[in-house]
């Protein structure tokens, strides 16, 4: 439906956590799911390179990337089956993770998996710290994690005040693994999940000048 080089030139304006980079590996996570789960290789490969295609838009002030990239997805994927358009649209319109529709079909369900996959493990942490960078953001706020817990509360606080890749492995990296659909994913998941636990504590120690050297 849309190649890897037609698709690597919607994303010219892209930042460096969601950068064409991100798109091949969601894709490629997406193929691995996808042949174990069964799915639509076709429809879900087009969704893969084509679900961050609006977040350019977003960042300028635009409706949410999700639904305005389905509706971009439509006009690009213009001249192919409209079925198949309508399961690429739908699955991008339904793979963000903070709000949005539920993902209904497999392919929806996979793609959402897959681009939350790609937010968890080494390379989660790797894009937390460079979306923290761009925004000059604090490598670590002035407190233990068990202190942060504390302050931001059971409703995980305020958004709009400090951030840092602490507060983004609380307030979204941690609660990933949970919000897996599918068996393959979830596998993957634990193994990405346990990493980061292990990670934000080894930083914490090394923070608070506690770690075991």
């Amino acid at each position: 439906m849309i190649t890897i080089e037609r698709a690597r030139q919607l994303y010219q304006e892209a930042d460096p956590a969601h950068d064409f980079a991100h798109v091949l590996r969601v894709l490629r996570l997406a193929e691995r799911i996808g042949a174990a789960e069964g799915a639509d290789l076709e429809v879900l490969r087009a969704a893969a390179l084509l679900h961050d295609v609006a977040r350019a838009d977003k960042r300028a002030g635009g409706p949410c990337h999700a639904q305005a990239g389905a509706e971009r997805a439509r006009q690009v994927l213009r001249g192919a089956d409209p079925a198949r358009i309508e399961a690429v649209a739908e699955a991008i319109a339904s793979h963000r993770f903070r709000s949005g529709p539920s993902p209904v079909s497999l392919e929806a369900r996979i793609l959402s998996d897959a681009d939350r996959l790609d937010a968890m493990g080494a390379i989660g942490i790797a894009r937390a710290c460079a979306t923290a960078g761009a925004l000059g953001q604090a490598l670590w706020p002035e407190m233990a994690i068990d202190e942060l817990v504390s302050a931001l509360g059971e409703e995980g606080g305020n958004l709009a005040g400090e951030h840092t890749p602490v507060h983004e492995w609380l307030l979204k990296l941690s609660r990933l693994q949970a919000a897996l659909h599918t068996p393959t994913a979830q596998r993957i998941g634990r193994e990405r999940h346990a990493f980061m636990e292990l990670f934000f504590r080894r930083l914490e120690q090394e923070v608070m000048g506690a770690d075991g050297g």
